[in-house]
């Protein structure tokens, strides 16, 4: 591969941009959108809206419902949930070659959070709520569409964004939006913060989220002891024998995350919730922890307890298989004529990305801005790295479009792993 001169001049569009997608992305997280802000949310999807409309005249911008699902309440009962709508923006549904792009525009922190607005540190670092995961990483993806839509060869691809509220609580909502992309699309391209050294995530664990409910019987703890049947004793009792399947295969993790329930001292506490994740390298571990885990729940620790298991397996494993690997060297030969060095790594952290192979599709899924230490107040990106990471995903799509990257050839590999 070389640097044609029509992708020069989609390098040269991103690089002319650099202040303004930076500066949009500080504004997108000076609004908070937590995942559970609905009012946040609805702002920052009609700014991502607006911005798509202004910069897309001729792809179609849709705000798209998403699903509704259950939680379950520290007190043990089942509520019905409902979310934002995903954003998607289409252009050439109909070209050979179609790249399917996503990311979030939630984020972790609440509205009452003390981390609401973008600094500048003294080393340069953008330090801010979001700016990393992800809202830096969409004005990346935006910028990088923005280019390429200037490209002599735009229409062999046909791309597809889509911008979900709800990433950093599991994707409930929005995964059956992901798997149909996923499965009609032949390269995926997600936007996850990097590692603070630029390194991305190859090989992913895959998880999942558990809410098991205990259900006991009330008594006086002094006169009726033994009528009651204590269901925060039973959770207890179930959490450490979840904590004992860690090390029992390799690679698997159980945490148990919250116990909650209970009442007054002088009350045998009838109900309690057992929250806990699972992660796990491959389909097989998954199939072996799910199965273990329900036989645990079927199983009251001693009489007069009830158990209610919620929840399971909510991403898929990402092995770097054939295709992963034939296209993150292809990611890579891109940063090389860049001067960008690529490399990647195995992570034990889920994003959308495993929902995505899972479906069948090739994709690298961190290729939004440098940064770190991401879920805290110190969450940061380099400013840099905004038109850096811009020029690497319009690179991509100009090989993809010139066949150098050969999508159909990856997506063909994907199916014959499935």
């Amino acid at each position: 591969m070389r640097i044609e001169p029509q992708d020069q001049a989609v390098l040269d569009h991103v690089a002319t941009r650099g202040d303004a997608i930076v500066q949009r992305a500080i504004d997108w997280s000076d609004i908070n959108s937590g995942s559970r802000n609905a009012e946040g949310l609805a702002r920052v999807l009609d700014v991502l809206e607006a911005t798509a409309r202004a910069a897309f005249g001729t792809a179609t911008v849709e705000c798209v419902p998403t699903q509704g699902s259950t939680t379950v309440s520290d007190s043990g009962a089942v509520i019905a949930e409902s979310y934002a709508d995903c954003l998607k923006i289409t252009a050439r549904p109909e070209a050979p070659l179609q790249v399917v792009l996503t990311g979030h525009y939630d984020t972790v922190f609440p509205v009452d959070s003390a981390f609401q607005r973008v600094v500048t540190r003294d080393d340069g670092a953008l330090n801010g709520p979001g700016i990393a995961d992800m809202k830096g990483g969409i004005s990346v993806m935006l910028a990088a569409l923005e280019a390429f839509e200037t490209h002599r060869d735009k229409a062999r691809v046909g791309w597809t964004v889509l911008l979900s509220p709800d990433e950093e609580i599991g994707s409930p909502a929005s995964a059956p939006l992901l798997a149909q992309l996923g499965a009609r699309g032949h390269v995926g391209l997600t936007y996850e913060p990097a590692l603070s050294d630029g390194t991305l995530a190859g090989e992913r664990k895959g998880s999942g989220n558990f809410h098991l409910i205990v259900t006991g019987k009330a008594a006086h703890a002094g006169r009726a002891f033994h009528e009651g049947a204590n269901a925060v004793a039973g959770a207890a009792i179930i959490a450490a024998r979840l904590h004992g399947l860690n090390g029992q295969r390799e690679g698997v993790t159980v945490n148990v995350a919250k116990i909650a329930g209970g009442g007054p001292l002088n009350v045998v506490a009838d109900n309690a919730v057992v929250r806990f994740n699972v992660r796990v390298p491959d389909a097989q571990s998954a199939t072996w922890i799910d199965e273990t885990v329900r036989a645990l729940a079927a199983e009251p620790p001693f009489p007069g307890l009830t158990l209610d298991l919620h929840g399971g397996m909510t991403r898929a494993p990402k092995p770097m298989d054939a295709s992963q690997t034939a296209l993150f060297h292809a990611v890579r030969d891109a940063g090389d004529l860049l001067g960008q060095t690529i490399a990647w790594k195995p992570s034990g952290g889920v994003c959308e990305g495993n929902n995505l192979h899972a479906a069948g599709l090739p994709n690298v899924d961190t290729l939004g801005v440098v940064g770190g230490d991401i879920h805290s107040d110190q969450e940061f990106a380099w400013p840099a790295s905004f038109v850096e990471r811009a020029q690497l995903s319009a690179l991509i799509l100009c090989k993809i479009a010139s066949g150098e990257i050969d999508a159909l050839k990856l997506k063909q590999l994907r199916l014959e792993t499935m």
